[in-house]
């Protein structure tokens, strides 16, 4: 049963998958590169151009129709929300690619090769076989570079991993403007940048997220004014006196309800969540990833 739940568990898309174009035309530019410098699996030239424009066309025509495959595959219900990815998602599409991608050489070759009797079903799984060889080293670099969240307890999926994602958040955004205390002073920034607020004396810390960069903005007035100031926000929570947090970037949380720790994406530090305030965060919480599923 935990293993189960551990392939249910969420984690973030690979980015061949999450970004087809690019991710395929990295795809592409990885596999003839490799046949082209390794040679291996005793690929060689076709019966109509030389070895690279060979290893070239079958590299671009298979990427192509993996990309036009996996546009459609992400229309899939199943398979179209990537806030609700999960790793077994994550494998499937992967090896669903693969095979993709080997179909596709294996008719490609049609065209390709020297006349020969190649409808079998040794020479469809010699293409399935190298397209999983070859193909398979550029989707687990992308996978591994995410592969920390497939391990996290309590993993929660964080919808703007990536700056880009933030950037275009930020297009669709007003922005905030904080008050101080000092009339000169203010702070201004979007709701997408708010990782999290904490009291310090007479000052409020602001913890923003700008451009792949966590800053620290310092303003003069009281956690209470902040949060006032903040209310319109849904995901905007005070969780202790001295804390107020983004209810998007949380990726973990520990305890129970006695009280919380949580970790939010971007910073080191662990938030609590007062006894006081536990039943409350778990409604909002609940709430916010309810409206995030539809």
């Amino acid at each position: 049963m935990r293993i189960v739940k551990w392939f249910l568990k969420a984690c973030p898309q690979n980015f061949i998958i999450k970004h087809p174009f690019p991710g395929t035309l990295i795809l592409a530019l990885f596999v003839f590169s490799f046949l082209v410098l390794y040679r291996p699996l005793g690929t060689h030239a076709g019966r109509f151009m030389g070895y690279e424009a060979t290893m070239a066309t079958y590299s671009v025509l298979a990427s192509a129709l993996l990309l036009v495959f996996l546009v459609f595959w992400k229309r899939l219900d199943y398979f179209s929300d990537k806030k609700q990815w999960t790793i077994i998602k994550e494998l499937i599409t992967i090896v669903v690619s693969l095979f993709v991608f080997g179909t596709a050489a294996y008719f490609i070759a049609f065209f390709m090769e020297e006349p020969a009797v190649r409808w079998t079903f040794a020479t469809f799984f010699n293409s399935l076989k190298n397209a999983f060889l070859v193909g398979l080293i550029p989707f687990l670099f992308f996978t591994a570079m995410n592969l920390r969240y497939w391990f996290l307890p309590e993993q929660v999926w964080q919808r703007e991993s990536l700056s880009g994602d933030e950037l275009f958040a930020e297009s669709r955004e007003e922005p905030i403007r904080i008050k101080s205390r000092l009339k000169k002073e203010t702070l201004e920034f979007y709701p997408s940048q708010f990782i999290y607020a904490e009291s310090e004396g007479n000052y409020v810390n602001f913890f923003l997220r700008k451009k792949d960069k966590v800053e620290k903005r310092v303003i003069r007035n009281s956690i209470n004014n902040i949060e006032q100031q903040l209310y319109k926000v849904p995901f905007f929570l005070r969780t202790h006196r001295a804390f107020i947090v983004n209810l998007e970037k949380v990726m973990v949380k520990k305890g129970n309800t006695l009280g919380y720790r949580l970790k939010l994406f971007g910073v080191e530090a662990e938030i609590p969540v007062s006894r006081n305030n536990t039943k409350v965060f778990n409604e909002r919480f609940l709430e916010y990833q309810n409206e995030e599923s539809h």
